[in-house]
């Protein structure tokens, strides 16, 4: 499999990819005033154990991806967890 970087809006491309790495959706702690709404993130548990995530649903998650019009930015490899949010064009 390439190592090559991917960019996708695919709300089921983007879960897949997330939950085949250990990952679960969450935002910043104390950022947004809904609770569909904040920074979101991609945290990946087994990786860090940083308390200022706070999980969220796939619903909220994506909800709060399209509302702000969100492109996710992920390494196409088994291993990588590099991923970053990126405007979508």
């Amino acid at each position: 499999m390439s190592n090559a970087s991917q960019t996708t809006h695919d709300h089921k491309k983007i879960q897949q990819w997330a939950e085949s790495h250990g990952g679960v959706p969450s935002k910043i702690k104390d950022t947004g005033k809904a609770d569909n709404s904040g920074v979101l993130r991609i945290h990946f548990p087994e990786h860090s154990k940083s308390d200022e995530f706070e999980e969220i649903s796939w619903d909220d998650f994506f909800e709060n991806f399209d509302k702000h019009k969100l492109d996710l930015l992920y390494e196409d490899s088994n291993k990588s967890t590099f991923h970053k949010f990126i405007e979508r064009k």
